[in-house]
């Protein structure tokens, strides 16, 4: 029988999500989202503003966003068990999914709301839609900063993030849509600017949902080319081939590889099971964003015996 072995390098599934470090900018992220959105709300209304309503609107949607992603690391980070061998880390990939979907719905209003308010159009106070546009525009640049770095690290921080930056283009529309009507009177601003807000809101939702797709399909991680994995394993001495081979995400941060790899009885022999899962563990060390491989070493042979077994 081939040699199975677990082998562990680094950071395992039970040390916490990559988000989990992001929580509390999370939090404040989520106290200001809440804040501004009860702010616009008002604006929008006393200013009979769509761009505020519509902008707020969306913050509703990043406060819901928000919550979920910090209940996500909080259910991400729960100890693995006997029947969730990865423990709750996949919860962040669905909150990021969940995000996708509400985007998705809030930028198809946005756009319903516009096109009705070029059939209707109403009288937007310029004034006072500057006044909250400014407030909604400095909230969302405080919280672009707080998760800037967390972005680079997460899907789920990411999600929030691309939600905040979104935002933060929408108080601008707002601010621009306002500034003209106030100067010039021209009320087609304010459903122009609501129309911009829908527009930057779906691409950026689009890639997002793809590279959540990506995980939830199993995907192999982001930069890591499988034919060039394969490559650097059978260039290692005595490995005679490489099969089953897989490579997926868990969730942000944590990328798994597992493989079988054929090694010829001689350098077994010579080297020991032990000397030949570190030389596989560096390889992939050196070369690749993958800490967490599982390898199984069998000796020339075993694939035949296998294939007999599994018919």
């Amino acid at each position: 029988m081939g040699a199975g072995h677990s082998h562990d390098h680094g950071h395992g599934p039970t040390t916490g999500t990559a988000a989990a470090a992001h929580r509390g900018r999370l939090r404040i992220a989520l106290g200001i989202t809440l804040t501004v959105m009860v702010v616009e709300i008002v604006g929008g209304i006393v200013a009979d503003s769509l761009a505020l309503v519509a902008d707020a609107a969306h913050m509703a949607t990043d406060a819901l966003g928000l919550a979920m992603a910090l209940l996500a690391i909080h259910f991400a980070n729960r100890p693995a068990t006997e029947q969730r061998t990865f423990g709750y880390a996949r919860a962040e990939i669905l909150a990021a999914l969940a995000n996708c979907l509400l985007l998705l719905g809030v930028g198809g209003y946005v756009l319903v709301e516009a096109v009705q308010r070029f059939v209707e159009p109403a009288d937007t106070a310029g004034g006072l839609t500057i006044v909250f546009g400014l407030i909604g525009l400095v909230a969302n640049m405080i919280s672009l900063s707080l998760l800037v770095k967390g972005q680079q690290e997460s899907l789920n921080v990411r999600g929030a993030f691309l939600e905040v930056a979104a935002d933060a283009l929408g108080s601008l529309a707002v601010l621009i849509s306002a500034t003209i009507i106030l100067t010039t009177g021209w009320q087609a601003a304010d459903p122009i600017a609501s129309l911009v807000i829908g527009l930057m809101i779906v691409p950026r939702t689009v890639k997002l949902l793809r590279e959540t797709l990506n995980v939830l399909l199993e995907s192999a991680p982001k930069g890591v080319d499988m034919a060039e994995v394969r490559a650097h394993i059978l260039a290692l001495p005595g490995v005679e081939d490489v099969h089953d081979l897989h490579a997926w995400t868990i969730t942000s941060g944590m990328p798994v590889l597992s493989a079988h790899v054929v090694v010829s009885q001689d350098v077994l022999s010579t080297i020991g099971n032990e000397k030949m899962l570190h030389e596989l563990q560096g390889c992939l060390g050196d070369h690749f964003d993958v800490e967490h491989c599982t390898f199984q070493l069998e000796p020339t042979g075993h694939a035949e015996h296998e294939a007999k077994l599994c018919h």
